[in-house]
């Protein structure tokens, strides 16, 4: 009967797994993306808080070519509670194809999860709203550490008409002169 049990759980926990890579319904990935021009540093301007940056400000990530041509991540976050730097580094790879802005990246070895690009400045490339398989995630990206007001309020906006709850947005500071490991 345990037998049953634990293979009921490790079926339940793969078909997690897999949703995990999906998209949020209604939701549709930037096409036309350019992942040459999207690679480089990126900040984190505004975020849906949760478990893994949770008090984590200065927040960027950094995006490269792997040799096998999979995309590097290494997103780096300061906890001044702790006065010390958070590090963590993944794997993205494309969903579809390296035209669509969904891939699905990993920091935790087989286990997979959304990265949707669902809004993005084609010409510059100089922000971009991203989500993962749910509506508990997104970011507001961009090039500079800083962006206006009307910025910030066009986020808002479109991430309100996706349908996400803004009740816990983060908008996250960006210290200048503070020394990265």
């Amino acid at each position: 009967m345990m037998a049953v049990f634990r293979r009921w759980v490790l079926i339940a926990g793969l078909i997690g797994l897999v949703g995990c890579t999906g998209l949020p319904t209604g939701i549709e990935p930037v096409t036309g993306f350019d992942s040459d021009r999207y690679l480089g540093t990126w900040y984190e301007i505004a975020r849906l808080d949760h478990s893994f940056e949770r008090g984590l400000t200065n927040v960027r990530a950094e995006y490269s070519r792997n040799d096998d041509g999979s995309i590097k991540v290494i997103n780096r976050g300061f906890n001044a509670e702790k006065g010390q730097w958070k590090e963590a580094d993944g794997r993205a790879v494309f969903v579809e194809d390296e035209n669509t802005g969904h891939l699905k990246v990993s920091f935790f070895g087989p286990f997979y999860a959304s990265y949707v690009v669902f809004e993005l400045d084609k010409e510059e490339y100089s922000f971009a709203f991203v989500t993962g398989y749910n509506r508990d995630y997104l970011w507001f990206l961009s090039r500079t550490p800083e962006v206006s007001e009307e910025a910030i309020e066009a986020f808002r906006d479109r991430a309100r008409a996706e349908g996400f709850d803004l009740d816990e947005l983060v908008l996250v500071g960006q210290e200048k002169n503070l020394e990265e490991p």
